[in-house]
């Protein structure tokens, strides 16, 4: 009886131990894809090649990485584009906004290597140069982020307040630690946020925890929350904490999900109520001027 405990226990620990050796070696791969399989880092399909009106930007971050990206203009003739670029062509028909599309470091032609801390101070550059232009109006930035983009998102927001109207988060995780119990369930128990119960005595092991759910009831701005109910990467349990933690302190908050819809397809199977969602929001949240001219800028992670 000894020696089966013994040896229980062993495997137990052997498997902790492969687990934790599993987290220190890959978890920035499991985090961050600055390159899609299948596609090249370079990008295959640009706004002109596409026949979109666009500026190409190059901003530097607070520590000197540079960095690139593309504010797409709106204009009457918004022409068929494909992969991300598709759904940017109707959020220009649909929104009648202009859009600031970001590569984080390490992702598309922005230099450096990709990092928490870092992504922070890229998303802070971004919005910077948008306060700083005299093409647009200041007064109407919404932040929207998707995935690790809603992460993104909801720190920009929270650190500033005063210059973003709003935030939209599409099938965004409450954290990456609470990520790391989905895709390593035997480690559940010793990792997570304080959402979720156990000891968590291996959270110290992840560098870019990235957690949304502690920082999201901060956060003072309207905030909507767009749900596919069939995400394949993140559950769908973890939007709909994000929304309760957020609603228990901001009342103008707002929780849609979409039957049918995926982690990176919710807006294509949500078709027309996805965008009517996106429209009442921004008229019922804005103020009654800003909502019948909105154009606000998205800031997003760009593939």
């Amino acid at each position: 009886m000894v020696n089966y405990v013994n040896a229980l226990l062993y495997g137990v620990g052997g498997i902790v131990v492969a687990g934790m050796s599993l987290l220190v070696a890959l978890q920035e791969k499991l985090v961050y894809v600055p390159v899609v399989p299948g596609l090249t880092k370079s990008y295959p399909i640009t706004p002109a090649r596409l026949h979109l009106k666009f500026e190409d930007v190059w901003l530097r971050s607070s520590d000197g990485v540079r960095l690139h990206a593309w504010f797409i203009k709106l204009f009457p003739d918004c022409r068929d584009i494909a992969h991300r670029l598709e759904y940017i062509r109707i959020m220009l028909q649909q929104l009648q906004c202009n859009v600031f599309m970001l590569s984080y470091r390490g992702y598309g032609a922005s230099e450096g290597y990709p990092s928490q801390h870092g992504i922070i101070k890229d998303a802070q550059a971004a919005l910077d140069h948008l306060t700083q232009r005299t093409d647009i109006d200041t007064s109407k930035i919404i932040v929207f982020g998707r995935s690790l983009g809603g992460a993104v998102g909801a720190a920009l927001a929270k650190n500033n307040p005063d210059k973003v109207s709003a935030l939209i988060l599409e099938n965004t995780f409450t954290s990456v630690l609470d990520m790391a119990g989905v895709l390593l369930p035997f480690l559940r128990w010793f990792i997570g946020s304080t959402a979720f119960k156990g000891p968590k005595i291996l959270n110290f092991l992840v560098r870019s925890p990235w957690n949304t759910v502690e920082i999201i009831d901060k956060i003072k701005q309207p905030i909507l929350f767009l749900s596919g109910l069939q995400d394949e990467m993140v559950p769908p349990a973890h939007m709909r904490m994000l929304y309760e933690k957020a609603s228990s302190s901001n009342s103008r908050t707002l929780f849609v999900d979409f039957p049918d819809g995926m982690h990176m397809d919710t807006w294509l199977s949500g078709a027309e109520r996805y965008w009517r969602s996106i429209q009442l929001f921004l008229m019922r949240y804005l103020s009654q001027a800003e909502a019948q001219v909105v154009h606000p800028v998205d800031i997003q992670e760009k593939l």
